[in-house]
C-alpha cells in the first residue's frame, strides 16, 4: 500500500467515524442512548407494531442490544411490547412515544433525506453503487478474517 492509498483509507475512515459521531450527538441532544434513536427510527420507517426481530435486521443491531434498549424505552413510556405469534413481539408506541418520534425521531428522517437530494441524481446513484460496492467487499474479507481468527 503506497502513501496516497494509505490517506485515502484515512479520510474513508475518519468520514465514517464522523457520521456515527454526528448521529451519537442528535441521540445526546435529544436524550436517548445511540440504540434507541435506532430502534425509535427504525419504528418510525417499519411503522408502530413492527417486530423486534425486523428492528434487528433492519438497524444492524444485535438482539441482545435491541431488548434491553426497548425495555428501558418501555420503563420511561415510550413504548410497550405486544405479544404476536410465538415468540414475536411488536413494538407499539405509546402517546408520549409518538409524540416523541414526531418531534424528535421525524425531523432526523426529513434531515438525512435532504441530505441525500442535495446530492445530483447522479451522484446519489454513483454514491449508493459504491457503498454496496464497499460493503459487499469487506464482507467478502471479513468472511476470511473471520476463518483465520477462529
Amino acid at each position: 500500500m503506497n502513501i496516497h492509498q494509505e490517506k485515502e483509507i484515512h479520510e474513508f475512515n475518519h468520514i465514517y467515524k464522523e457520521l456515527d459521531d454526528l448521529y451519537h450527538e442528535i441521540a445526546l441532544k435529544i436524550g436517548i442512548s445511540n440504540s434507541a434513536l435506532a430502534i425509535l427510527y427504525t419504528v418510525c420507517v417499519l411503522g408502530d407494531g413492527c417486530l423486534q426481530k425486523d428492528v434487528c435486521q433492519e438497524a444492524y443491531i444485535s438482539k441482545q442490544t435491541v431488548n434491553s434498549s426497548v425495555r428501558k424505552l418501555e420503563r420511561n413510556g415510550y413504548l410497550y411490547l405486544e405479544q404476536g405469534t410465538g415468540r414475536d413481539k411488536h413494538i407499539r408506541l405509546t402517546e408520549m412515544g409518538r409524540r416523541f418520534v414526531k418531534e424528535k425521531i421525524r425531523p432526523v428522517i426529513r434531515m438525512e433525506n435532504e441530505a441525500f437530494l442535495d446530492m445530483e441524481p447522479e451522484e446519489r446513484k454513483k454514491f449508493i453503487s459504491l457503498s454496496r460496492k464497499y460493503v459487499d467487499w469487506f464482507r467478502i474479507r471479513e468472511k476470511k478474517l473471520l476463518e483465520v481468527l477462529t
